[in-house]
């Protein structure tokens, strides 16, 4: 049987939808970035014992319009960043300060 917190990161499921703006951060990777809003960045932060696998990053599978991909928060400033991959930014044409949508979805196997 696996270990208390792998198998309690596989029964947590919760799934934030927000707008927000695609900005530049020379961070952690090429990518573009969205900032999950101060109200979803609280209750992920509830949830981040549960599923981080460490340095506070948590695990998602994210979708901008018809384009789904696993990926994963990374904190800032009390707050979570969502990277939005090139791959993402062709199939869904996104260009730096536009406007999206996103879903996101944490926890179970999938994620």
């Amino acid at each position: 049987m696996p270990d208390d917190k792998n198998w309690l990161s596989h029964m947590i499921r919760k799934t934030f939808e927000f707008e927000g703006e695609i900005f530049y951060w020379r961070g952690p990777a090429p990518y573009l970035f969205v900032t999950v809003p101060e109200e979803q960045s609280r209750e992920i932060k509830a949830l981040s014992g549960l599923v981080t696998y460490g340095w506070g990053v948590i695990p998602v599978r994210a979708r901008i319009g018809e384009t789904e991909w696993k990926t994963s928060l990374f904190p800032k400033d009390g707050r979570y960043l969502v990277p939005i991959r090139v791959s993402v930014q062709k199939a869904e044409g996104l260009l730096l300060g536009d406007r999206v949508s996103i879903r996101l979805d944490i926890g179970g196997e999938e994620a």
